[in-house]
């Protein structure tokens, strides 16, 4: 499904066939000239972002513009090394709840985690990317309109979102949503179409994304649109087999597609003291992530039920072990957020502490298996 945009240097309608002509803050350009005029930059009178260097700016490459404005790059090592750099963070807090197994505690962990930072004052909006729409299923809520018509008819989010509790509202998903996979596939720049669409959602501190157990292109919009992931992992012996092509992944992201991309932490789910092999996966996590894995999600019964009361764990159980524990979890991702913890990963499956804003940990390399 082809569609038209109009340039936003001379009006002209046109059909998107190239990366650079679709900029992660809204603005689209017909050609080279018009994103150049676009950015109010001379033909000779670019400075480079990194090493102030005046050039001239000839190709498509040599500029980038996303949430955190525009930048220049005068050379393929300046435009690595500026990629590559964490920017700060800007606007909202966006939280991919990642992992490449089913059955983790995805869905539980987004939407208790969205409604406990709703419930300490956070504005929240949770997008459901997966196409069971199990989200929406949870809360008791079906919208109008879904992600698909976000993403692929360029519905306003602000006008999708259904409020579902104080300072929380959810963009809900249905079965449409896999047929996005192939309006995705013809896009020029198709892992970042979600960040195109949701731009201007400032309104909101923190956006929280569940994802589906896949590697597929909805799930590469939503890392390309996150700054930060939370893995949660089941206590078993594939999930932690798993964590490492997760960890993988994630370096894709931040290597391959230069947007970079953070743990922002790992939370063992379906804990039970009791079993010897519970205790080895959370005991070999710690080992493995340091002060990025959370303390445990007990196995709680109540948070298999609240569902089926179309409620949160705080709302249905709130003394329960599910509800203790997802507080904690809340308290954790308010302190990364807070003080910016944030650990890339390499394609190799290693954990990499780049240069960080002030006041985050270093975290050392460590290897998943």
């Amino acid at each position: 499904m082809a569609i038209t945009r109009n340039c936003t240097a001379c009006g002209k309608g046109f059909e998107p066939r190239f990366r650079y002509q679709l900029a992660d803050d809204g603005r689209a350009f017909c050609s080279p000239k018009c994103q150049q005029k676009g950015l109010g930059v001379d033909r000779g009178g670019a400075r480079c972002s990194r090493c102030d260097t005046p050039f001239k700016l000839e190709y498509a490459w040599q500029v980038t513009v996303d949430d955190h404005g525009s930048r220049f790059m005068c050379s393929q090592e300046c435009r690595s090394a500026v990629l590559e750099a964490p920017p700060a963070p800007k606007g909202a807090r966006r939280i991919a709840v990642f992992n490449h197994k089913g059955g983790t505690g995805k869905t539980t962990t987004a939407i208790n985690v969205a409604a406990g930072l709703a419930e300490r004052g956070k504005r929240v909006l949770l997008i459901d990317v997966d196409p069971q729409g199990n989200v929406g299923v949870s809360l008791g809520v079906r919208g109008e309109q879904t992600l698909y018509h976000v993403l692929v008819l360029g519905a306003d989010p602000q006008q999708v979102a259904v409020p579902v509790r104080s300072n929380l509202d959810v963009i809900t998903s249905n079965e449409t949503l896999a047929a996005a996979d192939i309006y995705l596939a013809t896009r020029p720049a198709r892992d970042r179409v979600l960040r195109e669409r949701m731009h201007g959602s400032d309104a909101y501190d923190v956006i929280v994304m569940d994802c589906s157990p896949s590697l597929s292109l909805l799930n590469q919009n939503a890392l390309c649109y996150a700054d930060s992931v939370l893995i949660p992992v089941s206590c078993d012996y594939l999930s932690l087999v798993g964590v490492k092509q997760c960890v993988r992944t994630l370096g894709h992201v931040h290597e391959a597609l230069k947007h970079p991309v953070y743990i922002l932490g790992v939370v063992p789910t379906f804990y039970d003291a009791r079993h010897k092999l519970g205790r080895e996966v959370t005991e070999q996590l710690r080992k493995k992530f340091d002060d990025l894995c959370f303390p445990p999600v007990r196995a709680n019964m109540k948070l298999r039920e609240a569902p089926a009361a179309r409620q949160t764990i705080f709302e249905y159980a709130p003394d329960s072990h599910g509800a203790e524990d997802y507080a904690t979890v809340v308290e954790r991702v308010l302190a990364a957020v807070r003080d910016d913890t944030r650990v890339a990963a390499s394609t190799s499956g290693d954990l990499i502490a780049p240069a960080r804003v002030p006041a985050a940990t270093t975290a050392a390399a460590a290897e998943v298996m």
